[in-house]
């Protein structure tokens, strides 16, 4: 057959699961070549906090803390629940640690521990992540990295279809310049970094129907191809009722309230100033809590905590300059401020304290309170709901070779990011880890790209 460009490995996709993959096949010695569909870097790997996590990095043990992969694999799983990828779950977990020192040392990345907080469902400090906790500085770094390996890529340059060679496997694809041009590249290998299906209206219709008609805040570029196609190859799906979704955009600025604010003992509530759940399940399981109460909501905190962690994460300080944290000085001035009942509001208040110094108990069940109890000045943000990324898709093995249904590996086909089955449980959103998105597109796209590599010797 014909093909206007060959490549040993062809990656489609350039988020961060791509630019691993096209760097870790790069080492391996295979020619590689990444097309992406927008004219920019894209994926849900920008619009994240950038955070890794890893378990047992030397980064860990420099900061004298104890941790294994078999720990993580624990607390992944007392999260998710049984899912239908365990197996990557533990194959992620070990990989954790060589994973992010790769990445700092032989990608370059801009990545330290982050020990200010821990996020959901961590019991110890795993989390790494760019000084800035922007998820563009990570993908930057990958991308400078990609054009010193001498990787071409290839931006505006949609894949439309996957080529098949008539035996059941995949040898290319064909992408499309956007005027009518049409161009067949041929690989070995193809990996489908092409992020989940957030934004295909009628896939999330059809397998996560809570969210149909939720704000949507990941990428816009998140329209399910690796989906569609690998259905069409015969391909399996897993997970596929699960996603991650964030309780805390700021209405109306569009910026993300890190969760780091109820960690640190801020709390959400209603219209009339009461609390509606428990907020350190997490900023994913607590979106579900936020869109059966229905707006408007409010995170509520007070200038130690806005300071605190304004100083620590870059995109919130940003928020707060653009004065979307303002601060009064009482309650009442709050309430007044947000259209509150002033006395739900002081009610609520006067019930976080006593629970917070251990005179009563939470009704919701919080135990774990941070700098709480809240004091004048306080601090509000109005807040909304959101899905950020899906969590199930294609099936794959360790390797991240894309399975048929009937468990065997499509030839030449792998996947990795929200292209792939995810490992945050199998439905909802009550299952994500933090940093499970980002581990799975960096550790997949890491392990396609080695594998691939090896099945296509230079």
């Amino acid at each position: 057959m014909d093909f206007d460009a060959e490549f040993d490995v062809l990656v489609i996709g350039a988020g961060a699961c791509g630019l691993a993959a096209a760097l870790r096949a790069a080492e391996g010695g295979a020619s590689v070549g990444i097309v992406e569909k927008l004219d920019r870097l894209a994926g849900n790997s920008m619009v994240s906090s950038g955070s890794v996590p890893g378990a047992g990095t030397r980064f860990q043990r420099e900061a004298g803390l104890a941790d294994d992969p078999e720990a993580f694999v624990g607390d992944l799983l007392r999260i998710s629940g049984r899912h239908e990828a365990e197996e990557l779950t533990r194959r992620l977990a070990h990989i954790s640690a060589p994973l992010v020192e790769w990445l700092v040392d032989r990608a370059g990345v801009r990545m330290t521990l982050i020990t200010a907080y821990r996020h959901i469902g961590h019991r110890i400090e795993r989390l790494h992540g760019p000084p800035s906790r922007r998820g563009r500085d990570l993908v930057d770094d990958l991308h400078a990295a990609v054009e010193r390996a001498g990787i071409p890529l290839a931006l505006g340059t949609p894949a439309t279809r996957l080529i098949e060679d008539g035996r059941g496997g995949v040898m290319g694809a064909e992408t499309s310049d956007g005027r009518g041009g049409l161009t067949r590249i041929g690989a070995r290998s193809v990996i489908l970094a092409t992020n989940g299906f957030g934004a295909a209206r009628d896939l999330i219709r059809r397998f996560c129907p809570e969210m149909d008609g939720a704000l949507y805040f990941g990428a816009q570029g998140s329209e399910g191809e690796a989906i569609r196609w690998g259905e069409a190859l015969g391909a399996g799906l897993a997970n596929m009722g699960a996603y991650q979704a964030h309780a805390s955009v700021a209405d109306p600025h569009g910026a993300l309230v890190t969760w780091t604010v109820p960690e640190k003992g801020g709390i959400v509530v209603d219209a009339t100033g009461a609390r509606i759940g428990d907020e350190s399940i997490g900023y994913s399981a607590f979106a579900a809590v936020e869109t059966a109460r229905g707006g408007p909501l409010f995170a509520i905190y007070d200038t130690r905590i806005r300071d605190f962690t304004a100083s620590r994460q870059e995109e919130f300080g940003e928020l707060v300059t653009h004065g979307g944290a303002p601060e009064d000085p009482d309650a009442a001035a709050l309430a007044a401020r947000r259209g509150l009942d002033p006395s739900v509001l002081a009610a609520t208040l006067a019930d976080v304290e006593r629970i917070a110094t251990g005179a009563a108990s939470d009704r919701f069940g919080r135990k774990a309170w941070g700098m709480a109890p809240l004091r004048p000045p306080y601090v509000s943000t109005r807040i909304q709901p959101a899905l950020f990324h899906t969590q199930g898709g294609l099936r794959v093995d360790d390797d991240a070779r894309v399975l048929r249904a009937d468990g065997t590996p499509i030839p030449g086909l792998y996947a990795g990011g929200g292209a792939a089955a995810g490992i945050s449980g199998l439905a909802g959103g009550g299952g994500y880890v933090s940093g499970n998105g980002l581990l799975a597109a960096l550790g997949l796209g890491w392990l396609a790209g080695a594998h691939a590599a090896k099945a296509n010797p230079a």
